[in-house]
């Protein structure tokens, strides 16, 4: 029979929200780092604008930071995805969250291809200008041979071993190996809990490696800046500032309007509450070029939200494959731009299968490097072959166009996460509110909630036995 002090133990030490103050204090210190972010942005550009071609030689800065990042995501979301599955009684519920997710990711998917094809009928940008021999080649050159056929993208999903999906650096194969382990693990019962305990351990060093890499995104922000600006120049952003800007205000439009709407109507919420809370992760985007920079980092500060660890341990990971909005919008826009160039506008009726096909296609190039210009490319070379020439008149300010891309995805997967959440149920609306009110802080230090998410498994005697005192 348990004393009085062992039960006000128990209680205590299943109290949410007792964290130690002390190690709060340390947060701070992360203000310098955006600080720095934001400065190193700045510099990179004018260093672009003043010295191009040797701003041009600063890109691995960027690219190594970005491979860092990379480095953990696969770790991460293994670890994530265990330890929510292992942690639900019903598999059902797991597979409820995936099918809801899913069917989102369509259904917005096809509105963001609807808001691009009417931007891009409305504003024409591609009227008026000339093709040489030069852009054709160049647009060629983008058609990548990674991206698959529907039948072998599916296939690509299994991994050669259980540990090559932890090596290849593709997303969707540590999914499938860590919803196998999850669901092993929650058929185990008790005897998996010494597992999921060293899972939980390693989540822990894995999220404390992440916040040490995180010092480096300045110096990673400015050579991928720089290097950007300085291959790109002037004389891109002025020719093409049309189409450009008319991305970058749908894009804006979208997010705001479209997916601020949604997430009002369904979960109450306010865009620009969730936007605030997420700015960082909207800064080393933008600085990068690259939403899978910010992948680990939405992971935890989704989980921090309130949104429960299965919930957000399939949708992330599944909509940075299958939830792409700025780039269907992108490929859309960029579709009309193109005949339009090419003197070959085409009707509605032409237009809507080929972004359908492009729907599809984009799935195929999940994954793949330089994702929105190469799926673009390849979808055109394989449904209208004649469009491949024009796709080199953009590739001067792709990069540029990226980004917003990059943002519409993240802030687009974000909002998933809290629908698919509210949707099945499992997301505290109360911890959601004061997170977003500020009243309890993202922890810098480590990325982790150190008393939420912990493997706990009280035997079903002392249970009873607790619910009674």
């Amino acid at each position: 029979m348990p004393t009085k002090t062992s039960r006000r133990a128990a209680v205590a030490a299943s109290t949410p929200d007792t964290a130690p103050a002390v190690p709060r204090v340390k947060r701070d210190r992360t203000h310098y780092l955006y600080i720095a972010v934001i400065v190193a942005v700045a510099l990179g550009i004018a260093v672009g604008l003043i010295w191009p071609d040797a701003a041009v030689q600063l890109k691995p800065l960027g690219t190594g930071f970005v491979n860092l990042i990379k480095m953990m995501i696969s770790p991460i979301i293994f670890c994530t995805i265990v330890l929510g599955i292992g942690s639900v009684r019903k598999a059902a519920k797991v597979g409820a969250v995936g099918g809801i997710a899913l069917g989102y990711f369509l259904v917005m998917s096809l509105v963001a291809l609807a808001i691009g094809l009417v931007v891009g009928n409305v504003l024409h940008p591609g009227d008026g200008l000339h093709l040489t021999n030069a852009i054709k080649a160049t647009g060629h050159a983008q058609v990548s041979a990674d991206a698959l056929p529907p039948v072998d993208f599916v296939l690509s999903i299994i991994p050669t071993t259980f540990v090559s999906a932890f090596t290849g650096g593709q997303v969707l194969q540590t999914l499938l190996v860590a919803l196998l382990a999850g669901f092993a693990l929650q058929a185990m019962g008790s005897v998996g809990q010494p597992v999921l305990r060293g899972i939980e351990h390693i989540q822990r060093l894995v999220f404390r490696i992440l916040s040490m890499v995180m010092w480096a995104a300045p110096i990673g922000a400015f050579g991928a800046i720089a290097a950007v600006t300085g291959s790109a120049g002037l004389d891109a952003l002025k020719s093409l500032a049309v189409l450009m800007l008319g991305f970058y205000v749908t894009c804006v439009l979208f997010v705001f309007v479209v997916l601020g709407a949604v997430l009002r109507i369904v979960a109450g919420l306010n865009i620009f509450s969730l936007c605030k809370y997420l700015a960082r992760e909207f800064l080393l985007i933008l600085s990068t070029s690259s939403s899978e920079s910010a992948l680990p980092r939405l992971i935890a500060k989704m989980e921090h939200l309130g949104v429960s660890k299965p919930v957000v341990g399939i949708t992330v990971p599944t909509g940075y494959s299958f939830n792409l909005d700025g780039t269907m919008i992108y490929m859309t826009m960029a579709s009309l731009y193109i005949a339009d160039a090419l003197g070959t506008p085409m009707s509605v009726g032409e237009q809507i299968p080929l972004l359908l096909f492009l729907l599809l296609a984009s799935k195929g190039a999940a994954g793949v490097s330089g994702a929105g210009l190469a799926t673009l490319a390849g979808g055109l070379q394989s449904h209208k072959p004649a469009l491949v020439d024009g796709v080199g008149l953009i590739v001067g300010i792709d990069r540029f166009m990226s980004e917003a891309r990059a943002l519409t995805n993240f802030a687009g997967n974000a909002v998933a996460t809290v629908l698919v959440g509210t949707w099945t149920k499992e997301i505290d609306k109360e911890r959601v509110r004061r997170v977003l009110a500020g009243d309890l802080p993202f922890d810098e230090t480590t990325l982790l909630d150190e008393n939420q998410g912990t493997v706990t498994e009280v035997p079903e005697p002392q249970e009873k036995a607790l619910a009674k005192a």
